[in-house]
């Protein structure tokens, strides 16, 4: 019997992964982003890019998830030829939290259609990876941040970059 290729499994894999989305989505989540160790990033695809965030500016943001778009739409949206992840750090966990109240931006308006639009540009397989050194050091509790099963926390947010360039990950910073 022929062994199936690794393409064939990623493909199993990403279609068993789909359909657990579809599956939580219709269920409240429980737990919050999944907590990631510098190792687990992987890179998956021929073609991996990280978009770094560290900047609060709300036209910034909105241009780095245009930018994304159409990054995704070169590609067919096909998520077995690129793989691209966002790594949030210091001003750039501000998108990703449930609401600015008892933070340093708790003056500012939230964009209410913003989360909407990061998660129909991650149905393309987008992964968002959030510095847990900055949560720490602006005293934000993780629970904070949105619940997603496309956002994750990772040590450091510049290791993480580092981690992500070292595996093959071209780097685009915005603005």
């Amino acid at each position: 019997m022929p062994q199936p290729s690794d393409e064939t499994t990623r493909r199993a894999m990403l279609l068993t992964a789909a359909a657990g989305l579809a599956a939580a989505a219709s269920t409240p989540a429980l737990a919050g982003p999944r907590e990631l160790k510098l190792a687990d990033l992987q890179k998956e695809a021929d073609v991996a890019c990280l978009y770094h965030c560290d900047f609060g500016d709300p036209q910034r943001f909105t241009q780095m998830l245009t930018n994304i778009s159409n990054h995704y739409s070169a590609y067919g949206a096909d998520p077995f030829a690129l793989q691209l992840a966002v790594v949030a750090h210091g001003p750039g966990v501000k998108f990703f939290l449930d609401s600015f109240t008892g933070t340093s931006w708790q003056g500012e308006t939230m964009e209410p259609k913003l989360h909407e639009r990061i998660e129909d540009v991650a149905k393309n397989g987008l992964k968002i990876h959030l510095c847990e050194i900055t949560f720490s050091r602006l005293k934000i509790d993780k629970a904070r941040a949105r619940s997603a099963e496309f956002i994750s926390f990772v040590p450091s947010g510049v290791a993480a970059v580092a981690a992500l360039q070292a595996k093959g990950f071209g780097y685009i910073k915005v603005g």
